[in-house]
């Protein structure tokens, strides 16, 4: 576990503001002031927060409901699991809004004579950034509510949550989103070309936002193994779950 690195004072309340090594961006959880660590200055992006919509028995049903549906999962599953973690966690993310246009050239090489092709990809996105270097989570397979959020209030907050600052600035967000966004439009041509010769990557764009959402990691046990689960405060979908394999 990483140890705490300094402490400084919220330019709000005067609170102490505690953070880790590595941290840019830390929320007072006195008062909700956003501060810019190196600088010790307000933030100067709009911060939102997500709302959790779960308490701790109506996740734990989200994941007996889980274990219960599909039929790759162990018929047993809900019955014989027992849930020995349960934990909410407020995660920070960029939420960069943006026109993204691909130029590519390549090769079609699955007729004879190859066919080369070049073109174009058009696209808008609200493409989520991850405003931390080691947490585990699906980014990919997250759509983050951008039409419920809020002003951030730390008010809204549970006691019992985790609020995780920020280790990514803005810019090195915006940087992160524009190679993803390459890789994927990279994997998308590459279902219609066998060799992509050129391609290049502009972003037009319209908006970053900044702001916290709710993840609850739970830890369930089943046959002596631990699996994990990661499920959306906001609307209870399971974004990544461990399946315990079926054994005949």
């Amino acid at each position: 576990m990483s140890v705490v690195a300094k402490e400084i004072r919220c330019s709000h309340c005067n609170a102490p503001v505690e953070f880790k090594s590595g941290e840019l961006i830390t929320t007072c959880k006195y008062c909700g002031f956003t501060t810019v660590i190196q600088t010790g200055q307000a933030f100067n992006f709009d911060h939102s927060l997500i709302l959790n919509n779960y308490d701790t028995a109506r996740m734990e049903n989200c994941v007996r409901a889980w274990m219960g549906s599909g039929f790759m999962k162990p018929g047993d599953l809900a019955k014989k699991s027992k849930i020995v973690e349960n934990d909410l966690v407020y995660l920070p993310f960029w939420v960069v809004s943006t026109f993204v246009a691909t130029k590519y050239k390549g090769i079609f090489e699955r007729i004879s004579p190859p066919v080369m092709k070049d073109g174009q990809i058009e696209k808008e996105y609200n493409w989520l950034v991850l405003a931390r270097k080691a947490t585990i989570f699906p980014a990919r397979e997250y759509t983050v509510p951008i039409a419920g959020k809020i002003p951030y209030d730390f008010r809204k907050i549970e006691g019992f949550a985790k609020v995780l600052n920020s280790e990514i600035s803005k810019d090195e967000a915006l940087d992160m989103a524009k190679q993803q966004i390459e890789n994927h439009h990279r994997f998308l041509l590459q279902q219609d070309l066998d060799r992509i010769i050129e391609l290049s990557t502009t972003l037009d764009l319209k908006q970053m936002l900044y702001l916290h959402a709710p993840a609850w990691f739970t830890k369930y046990q089943y046959k002596g193994n631990l699996y994990q689960l990661i499920i959306d405060g906001s609307t209870g979908n399971v974004l990544k779950g461990d399946i315990p394999p079926i054994r005949f």
